[in-house]
């Protein structure tokens, strides 16, 4: 069944909303893709008689089995396009989100096949994001946040929450990449604030928001 990008694009929204543990409200998707509650109203009623979701005012929005086989499909090719722009093209890791946006949506039933076969079935994306399999099976990733971690924890970086073009040009400045290992030396109470050591390096203070945003592999 065909949807349109707008559908596809709350699907993934829907997705996401869902994977970080919150409620999936109008409000919450809404916020997600910067749109009007009344439109989001409007989707919610034409993925439900397209069987895509289900939807309690109580309880927010959930995928149906179709719709999430529909949205792990859209995050699956715009993961691949993230590592062929980088890998093939030589794009930067903050540089290819917003056209991936764009190719996800190209509805070739083979493509993202002969795009995987290619790229040799790669598991994760340039941010260390999992890319899904053909039949939806997630590889493992890391899921451990470094706001987490406690004073003398280390871990490696195995991928990263926030993949806007700022975020990723402050990681860059920090020399912070995937597999880069991290060494937690205070918390600070006040606000949460870290200081660190990347590789091994001088102490750097890093802000709550940076931290909630890395997720790593102990170790």
């Amino acid at each position: 069944m065909k949807k349109t990008y707008s559908e596809e694009n709350y699907l993934k929204a829907i997705y996401h909303i869902d994977q970080n543990g919150l409620k999936v409200s109008p409000k919450a998707i809404a916020a997600a893709l910067d749109n009007n509650p009344a439109s989001v109203i409007d989707m919610i009623k034409k993925l439900q008689e397209k069987l895509l979701i289900s939807y309690d005012k109580v309880k927010g929005a959930k995928l149906t089995a179709s719709g999430q086989a529909s949205a792990l499909d859209i995050i699956r090719k715009h993961r691949l396009w993230e590592v062929f722009l980088v890998e093939k093209l030589g794009y930067d890791w903050d540089e290819v989100h917003d056209i991936a946006e764009q190719l996800e949506h190209i509805q070739d039933d083979r493509l993202a096949a002969k795009l995987d076969a290619f790229l040799g079935n790669p598991s994760f994306d340039p941010h260390g994001d999992p890319i899904p399999a053909e039949n939806g099976k997630m590889p493992v990733y890391a899921n451990i946040r470094l706001s987490d971690l406690e004073v003398g924890n280390k871990g490696k970086v195995g991928s990263v929450r926030d993949t806007s073009t700022p975020f990723l040009k402050y990681l860059k400045q920090l020399q912070l990449g995937l597999g880069s290992s991290i060494e937690v030396l205070d918390k600070l109470e006040f606000d949460q604030s870290m200081i660190i050591s990347i590789n091994s390096g001088p102490a750097q203070t890093v802000s709550s928001k940076m931290t909630s945003n890395i997720l790593l592999i102990p170790g």
